[in-house]
């Protein structure tokens, strides 16, 4: 982008990143619907670079039903060999099955404790930490509360859930404000 905004320095030039970070990365995200298409976006990112995702995150919406975790909870093995033969997302049966198990355990938390919000914005108090990060090669890959939360999900029949991809989850939702302290955005999150 042209527009001389001061970026946080890993979405700088390329046109796509720049967009993202600029509307979606690091803003509280509250609405389950949002949370659970995140979360499954940074599942199938594990090994994998952020913007691969992102280049394909509209195959993915199309593929997985906008992310309905109530019809994904339905999936069955036919949908699971449609999944694996789309070209337009990762092919990766594991992470497939993941998601289809996970959306049965969102449904569970949002059960118990009456969205999955409320569950996940719990661990950092209802409001973003500042990690003030002055240069993205700083941040952490993982904190004491990703590790916890990591732990939590896994207990309660998430997959593809570690440390990293949880933190990733963090960031990517607001629940960590990890852009760099000269970034225009770090102010406005």
């Amino acid at each position: 982008m042209t527009d001389n905004k001061t970026r946080c320095g890993w979405c700088v030039g390329d046109p796509l990143y720049e967009a993202y970070h600029d509307t979606e990365w690091g803003a509280p995200v509250f609405e389950d619907d949002k949370i659970f298409e995140f979360l499954i976006l940074e599942t199938f990112q594990a090994g994998l670079s952020w913007i691969t995702i992102l280049r394909k995150r509209e195959n993915f919406r199309k593929a997985f039903d906008d992310f309905d975790y109530r019809k994904m909870a339905e999936y069955s093995e036919d949908k699971v060999q449609e999944l694996l033969k789309d070209s337009g997302i990762i092919r990766h049966k594991l992470k497939i099955l993941a998601s289809i198990s996970n959306a049965v355990a969102f449904i569970k938390v949002q059960e118990e404790f009456g969205s999955f919000s409320k569950y996940i914005w719990g661990f950092v108090d209802g409001k973003p930490v500042d990690n003030r990060v002055k240069n993205y090669k700083e941040a952490l890959p993982t904190t004491a509360t990703s590790i916890a939360l990591s732990k939590d999900l896994k207990k309660r029949g998430f997959k593809f859930v570690g440390p990293t991809v949880v933190y990733a989850h963090m960031q990517a939702t607001g629940m960590v404000n990890d852009h760099e302290i000269s970034c225009f955005r770090y102010s406005e999150v």
